[in-house]
């Protein structure tokens, strides 16, 4: 009895942990890219010092200290076609979700956030990863007219940052797909750290080049901008725990569970944004829309882990077989 209270309250303390990462990093970000104190407005140098920061500490705490794992199988066929586009999408989502909220207030792009079920639908449909029925089309609608009802409750709506909100949506979708692309078509699934090693240095890659056309002529023209070593440290340094925090929850509990806690997160950011930001103004129109959306992606959840579990009980009908390394496709999060 008291060895399962005690993994009980482990769980929900894995859980408040994930919760409190992911809420504030977000709220981290806003801070280091909008605050006159920090004065760094520059979140594609941000983001390109995360992914450096993670590359270093994957490689320290893998081939140095060896005290995670690398999961073996990985190919140069499978790096050029798989982990290169999943680095560039992650470089993608992570850039302009962070330039977002350079424009718009941190409860709007996670009010925007929430179409990203529709989006990985449409493209899941496209690559022949989903089948179109008349349920998911009607959840696709829900969702969307929530985000819509959301967006027309925004008392400031800034389309510079709506368009950027949405770029970010878009590269997270397609991550999502290449990543169900190297689970299921090259038969290769991984750990987050093992994720985090090959991707970090694709997508600081991806980034450093655009930093150098579009960021650092400006922060070498500005002069007035101050790197904090302490404080941008420690902002990497949180976007990696979050990673970590994903793995332990996952590892602990159930795919169903790490959905609902992402519902709560979205919850708990857009309630403490209007209390922590200046430029977040919640309406009754914006909260009514959202809990639509919210609701629709609940539907969205529910029907994807049906899918899943049929798909798992279908394959221990079958044979046993050599399994390839194991890992819920869900574990890798985007960090913002």
């Amino acid at each position: 009895m008291g060895r399962l209270v005690g993994e009980g309250v482990k769980t929900y303390a894995y859980l408040l942990l994930y919760i409190s990462l992911s809420s504030g990093q977000i709220f981290f970000n806003k801070w280091v890219l909008s605050s006159k104190q920090i004065n760094f407005p520059y979140p594609l140098g941000l983001t390109l010092l995360h992914m450096v920061f993670s590359s270093v500490l994957c490689f320290i705490l893998t081939k140095v200290l060896k005290i995670m794992k690398v999961e073996e199988g990985m190919t140069p066929e499978i790096y050029a076609t798989s982990v290169v586009p999943i680095g560039a999408m992650f470089a993608m989502t992570l850039w302009l979700g962070n330039t977002a909220y350079m424009y718009i207030s941190v409860a709007f792009a996670q009010m925007l956030k929430a179409i990203m079920p529709v989006a990985v639908f449409i493209l899941g449909v496209a690559a022949g990863l989903e089948s179109m029925s008349c349920r998911m089309l009607a959840i696709m609608c829900v969702i969307s007219s929530g985000v819509i009802v959301a967006s027309y409750g925004e008392i400031n709506v800034n389309w510079v940052g709506v368009v950027y909100q949405m770029g970010g949506v878009v590269g997270e979708a397609l991550r999502l797909i290449f990543m169900e692309i190297l689970v299921k078509r090259k038969g290769l699934k991984l750990n987050p750290i093992s994720v985090m090693y090959y991707v970090s240095p694709c997508s600081a890659l991806c980034l450093f080049i655009p930093w150098v056309f579009l960021e650092m002529p400006k922060m070498e023209a500005a002069g007035t901008w101050s790197f904090q070593p302490l404080i941008l440290t420690l902002n990497s340094l949180c976007t990696f725990a979050l990673n970590l925090s994903v793995f332990l929850v996952i590892s602990h509990t159930s795919a169903l569970t790490i959905r609902v806690a992402g519902v709560v997160k979205d919850w708990v950011v857009v309630l403490l944004s209007a209390l922590l930001f200046a430029d977040t103004k919640l309406t009754t129109i914006n909260l009514f829309g959202y809990g639509i959306a919210i609701a629709g992606v609940a539907a969205y959840n529910n029907q994807k882990l049906k899918k899943e579990a049929a798909g798992t009980r279908s394959e221990k009908t079958q044979e046993p077989q050599a399994l390839p390394m194991g890992m819920s496709s869900n574990s890798q999060q985007t960090n913002t």
